[in-house]
């Protein structure tokens, strides 16, 4: 399962040109979809064919202009919670302040990997100056410069060396995996406990190969699936659990290692930019969505005109991607919580529809004909043929055209709209690609 790296380090030491050095490389490749730039605090990287997920605590803090002592204690608590290897950055050039030494007393007592970085090391000379550095106990500093890149490479070695290693999973592959996430009081755990119910005896707690998440096996009344369950949630811990962006790095771990996310949001408040930061790394992690509308019972008046506004309010925030299931529902009452599972299993279902390339380039052809790309300096887009992939982790299509660096963003979304029109792909996210015929 996927690893964890965490940045930690006071304002001003270069956390998010590490960040964005150690992620980038992804970025170039994956297209930059619309929406996904608004959390630029998680993102993938990969070295040697590990892949792994980076989180640079500093982006979540809400005020970062004045950054306090208190606010930096709880980033790297949490990240020594969640993180499955530290980089603690300091800064070459101001050495050593006090905020650093407090930090390093929280890390010094951690068990986990912490490896010290040394940034902004741009010139040979500035090298030395960070011998001062093992004053904070923490062994070699690593000199790096994240703005030019050099030493960077030694130091991605030497995290890929610090994980775990991968041991086997128990879990049975076929079965679907869905998570529950949202913010913290919408209603994740009741809603759980609502599904599990008291028949306790029937669900099997698995143990997976993650440190913390549980899968719990639902196995009743025709369904069958696990509940990935983040035991991190469930612990209360050290850090206060009213900082809403902690439930985000909670939501990593759960999210990228289900199928499907149930993402729970509380019908008496609306959507909040907390709900939008979980919605986006589902959608970077490319995950089937549930969205459950929780504590609707709670809701004075349950009107059709008053659903269809809130419906459209939650569409309209979370576009362009839309085309997802929303239930009206109540752990508390238990009311629909069968409609969520059922959905969930649909969008699961969905996630693995195969289309038959005749019926691709039946339905497909004839539309693009009547509406082609629009032309560019004057030159004719032609889209000749459609496959879907084989053995890919969500639907992925690839259209072949004459100029397929021409095939803009827009006309893509138009390909996606009216295949979701024709096929049902209700709740996963699809891939198009153009290429050259």
């Amino acid at each position: 399962m996927g690893n964890l790296v965490a940045i930690v380090g006071r304002p001003n030491v270069g956390k998010s040109t590490l960040f964005n050095r150690l992620t980038k490389t992804r970025q170039a490749i994956v297209n930059e979809e619309a929406g996904t730039t608004r959390d630029r605090q998680y993102g993938k990287a990969e070295w040697c064919g590990r892949e792994f997920s980076v989180v640079d605590t500093g982006g979540w803090v809400v005020n970062s202009d004045d950054v306090f002592e208190e606010e930096i204690r709880k980033q790297v608590l949490l990240a020594v919670d969640e993180a499955d290897v530290i980089l603690f950055l300091v800064d070459v050039m101001n050495g050593i302040t006090d905020l650093d030494m407090g930090v390093a007393s929280i890390l010094r007592r951690a068990n986990k990997p912490v490896l010290l970085i040394a940034n902004k090391t741009d010139t040979y000379d500035l090298q030395y100056n960070a011998a001062e550095f093992y004053r904070l106990g923490l062994g070699d500093p690593y000199c790096i410069s994240a703005a030019t890149g050099s030493g960077t490479g030694d130091m991605m070695d030497l995290i890929v060396s610090k994980f775990r290693k991968e041991t086997d999973e128990i879990v049975e592959e076929d079965l679907p995996r869905i998570a529950v996430v949202g913010r913290p009081n919408a209603g994740k755990s009741s809603i759980v406990n609502a599904f599990i119910g008291e028949e306790r005896n029937i669900v099997t707690e698995i143990a997976g190969t993650t440190r913390d998440s549980i899968y719990t096996r639902y196995d009743k009344f025709g369904f069958d699936f696990y509940l990935v369950d983040t035991a991190g949630i469930r612990k209360k811990n050290k850090v206060n659990e009213d900082l809403e962006y902690y439930s985000v790095i909670r939501s990593i771990r759960a999210i990228e290692n289900s199928d499907v996310c149930i993402l729970m949001l509380d019908a008496t408040r609306g959507i909040e930019s907390q709900d939008l930061n979980i919605f986006s790394l589902i959608q970077k992690n490319a995950k089937g969505l549930v969205v459950v509308v929780n504590k609707w019972d709670l809701v004075p008046d349950k009107t059709v005109k008053v659903m269809k506004t809130f419906e459209d309010a939650v569409r309209n925030r979370l576009a362009p991607f839309t085309d997802f299931p929303i239930i009206f529902a109540s752990a508390l009452t238990k009311q629909r919580i069968f409609k969520v599972i059922e959905a969930a299993r649909m969008v699961y279902d969905n996630r693995h529809t195969r289309i038959s390339t005749a019926r691709l380039n039946e339905e497909m052809l004839p539309l693009i004909e009547a509406y082609p790309p629009p032309s560019i300096k004057g030159k004719y887009i032609k889209i000749k043929y459609v496959t879907q992939l084989p053995n890919t982790q969500i639907p992925s299509f690839v259209y072949f055209a004459n100029l397929p660096q021409y095939v803009k963003e827009p006309y893509k979304r138009f390909l996606e709209n009216k295949m979701r029109e024709k096929w049902n792909l209700t709740g996963t996210p699809i891939n198009i690609f153009v290429r050259q015929k």
